[in-house]
């Protein structure tokens, strides 16, 4: 999966899709908080936000409606590039890394900007 826990992903499908503003294009942004790899679905920070009906419990003695964010398919996101902010796509590459050993990582194809830290 080409998405990880603390990525910025901009939402490209769906009720959150981008749309024009004043000749611009607006994007619905969010940081990752779960990766689902078994069901293809990710849980991003405030979108896809989902109302809950709660009975009343001993832990929530109020009940009532949640807002909760529900798991959204990876393939309606795109990575952030962290130079330009636009979506990109993810490419993987190897690099030197201490000691002499290669490591892939992952990188933005827009700018060549190194994703994985």
């Amino acid at each position: 999966m080409h998405i990880k826990k603390g990525d910025m992903v901009i939402v490209m499908r769906g009720k959150e899709a981008p749309y024009f503003e004043n000749g611009k294009k607006v994007y619905t942004r969010g940081r990752v908080i779960k990766v689902l790899p078994k069901e293809d679905r990710v849980l991003v920070e405030g979108v896809n936000l989902v109302k809950k009906h709660s009975r009343p419990t001993q832990d929530n003695p109020q009940g009532g409606i949640i807002e909760k964010e529900a798991p959204i398919h990876v393939s309606n996101l795109m990575i952030e590039d962290p130079k330009t902010k636009e979506p990109t796509r993810v490419g993987y590459k190897f690099i030197e890394g201490k000691n002499g050993e290669k490591k892939k990582v992952r990188y933005a194809k827009k700018s060549g900007e190194i994703l994985d830290k």
